[in-house]
């Protein structure tokens, strides 16, 4: 089957690779449709490695899909073929202790796809356990569906930070999964969001949905202007979604007494952790690696129109176009929010 595959750092092909899969009992055969390109993939296109994945052979790119149902396995009876579905991309052991107690995103034994040595879904068909495959409503596109795995970073920011209506929320970071978080606590029920960054491009977008009030910390005190926003308490919520390590500076001072940050970005180095200015707040820290039990609400919310991620694809290529796709992503273009490669 033809897929796009990553040789080497920057270098994909589009290529015949063997990946034929039988169809189980418990497994549909799914067409395309759309695939974002996440900054995973980026990354593990320009430098080869994330951590301690590392990518040592061959392997197929991508993890943001939706698609159409060609096939189902004996035992599926809530999946039909001709249904559009989006599927949520970590396999996990459904056995082991995490799995168990409902943290089967945690399970040591996940397979991701484009995760090494995993590959990922940017080939014209997959096989895919059935019950991590969600149809979409009628009125979701696939290229909007294709949107709800990052949403589903968003939505699990979200539960983690058990937000009550009329909440003030901080995120910190304007990227995909910044704004995913934003989305997530405005229809969680915060009454209004701070997006704080330093690329007004991305501020911008950010700044086309009511509710989120882009703060430019290269231009101004974002610390200060959250404060006078807040007649000097600071935010109930804060979220980390920058991953980047200079934000660990200031994170806590954005925070009210008794509030809570969330902490979704991973930083590519340690970083400095400040325990007395959390410890005098007394805020509760939470942490987010991917997501669990949260794909059904975040499809409901884009079907209900709550959450609008159309004006954030920023551009789409075709499936043949691949190569050329990967090399756009890559220039970090700052008014890009979402890539997509769709398929005929």
């Amino acid at each position: 089957m033809q897929a796009l595959v990553l040789e080497s750092v920057r270098n994909v092909r589009l290529r015949e690779i063997e990946l034929s899969q039988p169809v189980g009992p418990h497994d549909a055969r799914i067409a395309m449709k759309a695939v974002g390109i996440c900054g995973s993939d980026v990354h593990y296109y320009t430098h080869g490695a994330i951590g301690p994945f590392v990518v040592r052979e061959p392997m197929v790119l991508g993890h943001e899909a939706a698609g159409t149902v060609l096939e189902i396995g004996a035992a599926v009876h809530d999946l039909a073929p001709g249904d559009r579905v989006c599927m949520e991309p970590g396999i996990p052991d459904w056995t082991s202790r995490a799995s168990r107690l409902g943290l089967y995103n945690l399970d040591p034994s996940v397979r991701f796809w484009a995760t090494p040595p995993i590959h990922g879904c940017l080939t014209p068909e997959v096989v895919h356990p059935a019950n991590l495959t969600y149809k979409l409503p009628a009125n979701v596109s696939c290229e909007e569906g294709a949107f709800v795995e990052p949403l589903a970073i968003g939505m699990q920011a979200a539960t983690k930070a058990r937000i009550q209506p009329g909440q003030i929320a901080v995120v910190v970071g304007a990227g995909t999964i910044g704004l995913m978080t934003a989305l997530s606590a405005l229809a969680g029920g915060c009454a209004e969001v701070y997006v704080v960054d330093i690329v007004a491009e991305k501020l911008g977008i950010a700044g086309l949905y009511a509710g989120i009030h882009p703060l430019n910390a290269r231009e101004a005190d974002a610390v200060a202007a959250v404060r006078e926003a807040t007649a000097g308490w600071g935010a109930d919520i804060v979220f980390e979604a920058s991953g980047a390590p200079k934000a660990y500076e200031t994170l806590f001072d954005f925070s009210c007494p008794g509030g809570t940050v969330v902490l979704i970005g991973l930083p590519t180095e340690r970083v400095l952790f400040d325990v007395a200015g959390a410890s005098v707040k007394e805020l509760r820290i939470e942490n987010v690696f991917r997501y669990a039990n949260v794909y059904p609400r975040a499809i409901a919310l884009l079907g209900s129109g709550k959450i609008d991620v159309k004006p954030l694809i920023s551009r789409t290529f075709p499936f043949a176009d691949s190569v050329a796709a990967f090399a756009f992503a890559a220039e970090g273009r700052p008014d890009v929010v979402k890539t997509q490669i769709v398929f005929p």
